[in-house]
């Protein structure tokens, strides 16, 4: 576990993103974290695509970390 400053302006956004979507703060904060990466890595991919893959276990491009 290690911890990643932000801005209070992202804060406040994981903050009421969190709440919409019913995540706590970190869990919120590492989702975007995970989807963006997966975007970075998978630029022929939407977004809803990402995510299905997510769901369904579809293999994409993760690059190198371990989650």
């Amino acid at each position: 576990m290690g911890i990643v400053k932000v801005s209070d302006a992202l804060h406040d956004e994981l903050r009421h993103a969190s709440g919409v979507m019913q995540r706590s703060i970190n869990a919120q904060a590492e989702f975007w974290l995970k989807i963006g990466r997966l975007a970075e890595l998978n630029q022929d991919k939407t977004f809803a695509e990402l995510i299905r893959a997510e769901l369904t276990g579809t293999e994409l491009t993760r690059g190198s970390y371990n989650e």
